[in-house]
């Protein structure tokens, strides 16, 4: 049987997962989820590619009192509630999203840890700060981390290299690959699956320190090989079809 075995969301992008028992799929996704963003002094993005070590930064964001707190390695932990500025739009790969810089402490703490200087973006929308907009739900199989992990005679693969929204228990290695165009129910909630996903070299670095450690692009490459000669594919997204709540141990079920 196939069952939900782990979900992860992100409320600051780029910063620490979490790891929640439950969620609730909206069509734009999880409403926490990449919630907020940092960018530098030029208005760009700034995260993993630029700085693995911002994984260290521990979020917990509380969207009924709209309430942000980070938690940085040395201990300090910066709480507040969440107070907008002015209106900013940050480059997504090409698509412009809306948002608000976010007045109070954090700027300055994110900015002290990084050794430059930063400023904190909340999204105008919820599932703005997600890469694939229209595709906001990733999935990924425990049963395709250990295969990995058998292919580089590695004892295990941590799932928070890949920073999936959802794991699935009970595939066989890559199963989800072959619910390409397809419905799939997770909980209560369904979705259609639409690509795998390419990876990049965020996937290298070890998600507590945010250092390489890991070269999983040549390593999938190896034993998967690409696509269209140039995508390295692991774990699949898609958009959702009908919203629900997902939890720990639900079962996946592909129509």
């Amino acid at each position: 049987m196939r069952t939900v075995s782990q979900l992860a969301v992100a409320p600051v992008k780029g910063m620490a997962l979490l790891h929640p028992d439950e969620i609730v799929l909206e069509r734009y996704g999880v409403a926490e989820n990449r919630r907020f963003h940092v960018i530098d002094d030029d208005g760009r993005r700034y995260g993993q590619t630029r700085n693995g070590t911002l994984v260290r930064i521990v979020p917990e964001y509380d969207a009924d009192a709209d309430r942000l707190a980070l938690r940085f390695p040395a201990g300090e932990l910066v709480s507040a509630k969440v107070a907008l500025g002015e209106p900013v739009t940050t480059d997504f790969y090409g698509r412009p999203v809306r948002g608000r810089i976010v007045e109070g402490p954090w700027a300055d703490a994110i900015s002290a840890y990084a050794g430059r200087p930063l400023r904190l973006v909340k999204t105008d929308e919820p599932g703005g700060g997600v890469d694939r907009a229209l595709g906001p739900v990733s999935m990924l199989s425990d049963a395709s981390l250990d295969e990995l992990a058998r292919n580089t005679e590695r004892d295990g693969v941590d799932a928070r290299r890949f920073r999936m929204l959802i794991g699935v228990a009970g595939c066989a290695p890559h199963e989800e690959d072959e619910w390409l165009g397809r419905l799939v129910r997770v909980g209560g909630a369904v979705v259609r699956l639409h690509e795998q996903v390419a990876r990049c070299a965020i996937t290298t670095q070890s998600p507590e320190t945010g250092l390489p450690d890991f070269d999983t692009l040549r390593e999938i490459t190896r034993y998967r090989g690409t696509r269209d000669g140039k995508y390295v594919d692991f774990g699949v997204f898609g958009e959702v079809g009908e919203p629900g709540r997902v939890r720990i141990g639900d079962p996946v079920e592909p129509q």
